[in-house]
């Protein structure tokens, strides 16, 4: 058989093919695939020695044992060399025959053909770069992923889907599905209903779920379930489980302390509402009473001077247990703040409410010991009667305090009834009203501004408006004595519209002179009831042209109590106008997380009761840390009111608040010395700014 026939037959194959001298180990002959496959042309290729082609050590390898004639066949695959300089992988075959004796190349040639791999190669790459990707995809995750198949086969899984489930390694690897189900089925709490509802997932694929799941070693796993799809259809599910064990446990942690005072483990403020309600209801019911009794420890303050709060924290601590004593089981005692306690006697009249006054102060009376140190501890007490003396809790301790309050001036260690207030006492009042009603008219108010600060940067970044009063008779009269008259008579509202306007006017003054100072106002419980407040509200805005964000509005805890959803209609009113609202004085009143889930509140003040006593006080640390977690899982800031010093403002950026205010940088300042204090000097830059608000 000539050349030319050869070389028919060879171009018509699709593989590349060489003949190959076995003697000489030269290409006889390429066909056209053979050519194009590496860009050669045949007289390139034909004449060449094979090791010339060859790329890899294992090929010279090869040709050189074939030139000792050890090896008549070979299939492998292996890298080539195209003639631009690129490397392709090729499907190598190459096998010794026989040609025919007429031959004029002899007798035996190696015919080698070839198929190139290289699309095929590029494929399986990118698909091991999937996977790669795919898997540190899985890993990656805080979150435990199992992938199964519409029968619940193991497909897939994540180191973080073993660790959480604690399957061990070696089941794993073994691929055993079933032994891992009855793994996870042995580790939940109630084994039976997690396999019905997981059968119920796989009988329908194409379900979305999430459910919780209850392991036996205490934690708590959520499951999420979604479909997999692969070309519009479902192939399988993908389980994705996270641990919430820690946060459930922050949620409950903080649950426990708005409901728990730290230091001694007794009900708070909020705990108590919730019992006097209780014993409101059965009182009524019962057409029957019950007493409270308000106990403050005399002269405490010395204890903590003397010998420090640690020991006047064992001090609080024995009198909680010694107030827990002289109770029945029925009562409660809790802890109000410091060193004042509230006890709640149920189906008591005067005389029950006296005996145990009476057990309290001898319980009292007995010497406290503590390393050594042998003391006496007296207390002052106040006795409220429900309903006379009040229905409410405020009421109820407010009556009790004002009963204490006279043991305190008449000597201490003792008890006394809440008595109704005298004649002279309420002329006093009427008088008072007067003269704040005319104090309006006569342009008497005045406002003093506190700054604010970041506790990050420590810059000015608000200011508080307060109310004062200079009346040419009395003097200075302190917001304390004239506030609360102005909320028993509803002149509060007319004040704090003033309060409002006046600060609006500022702010938007302050804005023009090119300085940025949100100003927040107090917002009485009286003043958000009124029907026209948020219209108020929006009118004084727009007189001014103020943009709303520099206005904050500070609402007492008790007015998302009145109506829950009147307040909420009202506050969502104002958030759409923009400005910002924040709970003042928060932890004394009995804001739960549902309502501050609920309404659009931005900012969490905590009450200077509870920053006085840090950060030695345990208790007020704990309260503080807790608010300040809270605050940060709801999105809001926290600022904090009363800083009188360092140690206190440190603890409180340590403990994650925002901001704060205080002595420690500003008491409240009337308007010069607040911008010399906040300014100095700097003269402002003045803005002309067109009507209208923001």
């Amino acid at each position: 058989m000539d050349a030319s026939h050869h070389r028919g037959l060879l171009d018509a194959l699709q593989e590349a093919v060489w003949l190959v001298d076995a003697h000489g180990l030269t290409v006889l002959q390429a066909n056209e695939a053979a050519r194009q496959l590496l860009g050669l042309s045949s007289a390139q290729l034909v004449g060449r020695r094979i090791e010339s082609l060859c790329v890899t050590p294992e090929d010279l390898l090869f040709w050189s044992e074939v030139a000792g004639g050890a090896c008549e066949e070979l299939h492998t695959e292996t890298l080539m060399r195209h003639a631009d300089g690129h490397t392709l992988w090729v499907d190598r075959r190459a096998c010794l025959v026989q040609a025919d004796g007429a031959h004029p190349h002899g007798r035996a040639l190696w015919v080698v053909s070839m198929r190139d791999l290289s699309a095929q190669r590029r494929g399986e790459e990118e698909r091991e770069a999937l996977l790669v990707d795919l898997r540190s995809t899985l890993e990656s995750t805080a979150d435990g992923i199992l992938v199964t198949d519409l029968a619940g086969r193991l497909r897939n899984f994540n180191q973080r889907f073993a660790t959480l489930w604690g399957i061990p390694e070696d089941l794993l690897q073994q691929r055993d599905d079933a032994a891992v189900q009855a793994w996870m089925r042995r580790s939940v709490t109630d084994g039976a209903a997690y396999a019905a509802r997981l059968a119920a997932l796989l009988d329908a694929p194409l379900l979305q779920s999430s459910d919780v799941i209850q392991l036996l070693d205490g934690r708590v796993l959520e499951r999420v379930s979604l479909p997999q799809w692969s070309r519009q259809r479902p192939v399988g599910r993908v389980f994705s489980f996270r641990d919430l064990s820690d946060q459930l446990a922050a949620s409950q942690r903080i649950e426990e302390l708005s409901h728990t005072d730290m230091l001694t483990g007794l009900p708070n403020r909020r705990a108590l509402s919730q019992r006097v309600e209780y014993a409101r209801a059965i009182a009524k019911r019962e057409h029957s009473g019950f007493a409270m009794l308000f106990v403050d420890l005399d002269r405490f303050k010395q204890i903590n001077d003397t010998l420090g709060h640690a020991f006047g924290d064992r001090v609080l601590r024995e009198v909680a247990q010694r107030l827990r004593d002289s109770l029945r089981e029925v009562d409660t005692v809790a802890k109000l703040s410091g060193d004042e306690f509230a006890l709640l006697i149920h189906e008591a009249d005067a005389r029950g409410a006296e005996h145990t006054a009476r057990r309290v102060l001898e319980a009292m009376g007995r010497p406290f010991g503590f390393d050594a140190l042998s003391f006496t501890v007296t207390a002052s007490i106040g006795i409220a009667l429900f309903p006379g003396d009040g229905e409410s809790l405020d009421e109820l301790t407010s009556s009790a305090e004002r009963a204490m309050q006279g043991v305190k001036d008449s000597g201490r260690a003792g008890f006394r009834f809440h008595q109704p207030r005298k004649d002279v006492d309420l002329l006093a009042r009427m008088r008072l009203d007067h003269a704040m009603r005319q104090a309006l008219l006569d342009r008497r108010f005045r406002l003093h501004y506190q700054p604010q600060l970041d506790l990050a940067s420590g810059q000015v970044i608000g200011a508080e408006a307060l109310i004062r009063w200079r009346d040419p008779l009395r003097g200075e009269v302190l917001p304390g004595e004239f506030i609360p008259v102005a909320e028993e008579s509803g002149f509060i509202v007319a004040i704090g519209d003033w309060v409002l306007h006046e600060a609006v006017a500022q702010a938007q003054r302050w804005w023009q002179q090119g300085r940025r100072m949100p100003v927040a106002v107090n917002v009485s419980a009286l003043q958000f009831q009124q029907g026209q407040f948020v219209d108020t509200v929006r009118q004084v805005l727009k007189s001014a042209g103020l943009p709303p964000d520099l206005l904050e509005l500070e609402l007492t805890e008790s007015i998302l109590l009145r109506d829950a959803d009147e307040a909420l209609r009202r506050l969502q009113a104002l958030a759409e106008l923009g400005v910002c609202l924040s709970i003042d004085d928060f932890g004394t009143g009995y804001s739960s997380l549902a309502y501050l889930k609920r309404f659009p509140i931005q900012r969490l003040k905590i009450d200077r009761s509870f920053v006085q006593g840090l950060p030695a006080d345990a208790s007020d640390a704990g309260i503080v840390r807790a608010v300040a977690q809270m605050g940060r899982a709801l999105g809001l800031q926290v600022i904090a009111e009363g800083v009188e010093n360092e140690a206190q403002r440190d603890f409180l950026r340590e403990a994650g608040c925002h901001e704060y205010q205080g002595y420690l940088f500003s008491p409240a300042l009337d308007l010069a010395a607040f911008e010399t204090r906040v300014w100095g000097a700097e003269r402002p830059a003045i803005r002309l700014v067109q009507g209208g608000v923001g």
